[in-house]
């Protein structure tokens, strides 16, 4: 079955081991130097690893790959102890992988293991995204990011969401590209000013989209047929929203064109990070 799966970098991995412990089903192991994914099995594809290693060397990619087996995995985890299981658990459930998180559970009862408390509430949310545990977002007043009282709009084109963006349009010569997570307008409030002002806006959803292939192939076609002169990406601080980079660099390699891109990461409170 195809699903998404960690890859590693074997050239710039430099075998330092900080993301083995931040993977808490046991699917990475430092043989040879080098980070290893020891079992299709083992890994789920979440990527609780990527952001701890510090050579960028871990992505995710979408592959043939055994599925994902919470039973082989949860007696792992069991061996490696109680802080182990918490971690594992936590972590299923900061990804919305509630069936997994119910089945470790089921398990851990049967073998007459202490299930560890958690606060499930925390994490209820149908998107399994971490970012959307519940939370109170500050009034404007009590934010730092300026909003002018007068605001406009500074959209030059629609539309503007990549599945229905025609990669042939004119609008694309001689542009600047906006590469806007869905969720960021909503979150900082001067997004028009601050992000779309005399850019050429393209959005999408990272985590809930679905052809996302053929959106690499859509962005690659348009920096390939057009003079491109930069790219801003604007994405959120949630960990699901660091898919936005991934994609524009896996664009950027198909499109076999060197270029930098400026990215901007928002916090759900509405501030530039």
């Amino acid at each position: 079955m195809k699903r998404q799966i960690i890859k590693i970098d074997d050239e710039k991995c430099n075998g330092c081991g900080l993301c083995v412990p931040n993977c808490p089903e046991g699917a990475l192991q430092i043989i040879d130097g080098k980070a290893r994914l020891i079992s299709d099995l083992f890994c789920d594809g979440l990527g609780a690893c990527i952001g701890n290693c510090p050579e960028n060397a871990i992505t995710t990619e979408e592959r043939d790959a055994e599925p994902y087996n919470e039973a082989r995995v949860i007696e792992n985890i069991i061996a490696a102890g109680p802080n182990t299981i918490k971690a594992h658990l936590k972590h299923l459930l900061e990804h919305g992988e509630f069936g997994f998180y119910q089945k470790a559970k089921d398990i851990l009862t049967e073998k007459g293991i202490p299930v560890p408390e958690i606060k499930e509430t925390n994490y209820a949310c149908a998107s399994g995204c971490p970012g959307s545990a519940t939370q109170t977002i500050p009034s404007t007043a009590e934010v730092s990011t300026p909003v002018p009282s007068n605001l406009q709009s500074h959209l030059r084109q629609w539309p503007i969401q990549l599945q229905l963006i025609n990669p042939n349009a004119a609008y694309f010569d001689d542009a600047d590209l906006l590469i806007a997570a869905d969720c960021v307008p909503f979150a900082y409030a001067n997004f028009h000013e601050r992000f779309v002002k005399g850019k050429i806006v393209i959005t999408f959803c990272p985590k809930l989209d679905q052809t996302i292939d053929q959106y690499i192939q859509k962005l690659a076609a348009i920096i390939q047929n057009h003079q491109i002169n930069s790219i801003t990406i604007a994405r959120m601080e949630v960990p699901c929203c660091c898919g936005t980079e991934i994609i524009v660099q896996r664009t950027i390699e198909m499109a076999g064109k060197a270029m930098m891109v400026k990215v901007n990461v928002i916090s759900i409170k509405g501030e530039i990070l």
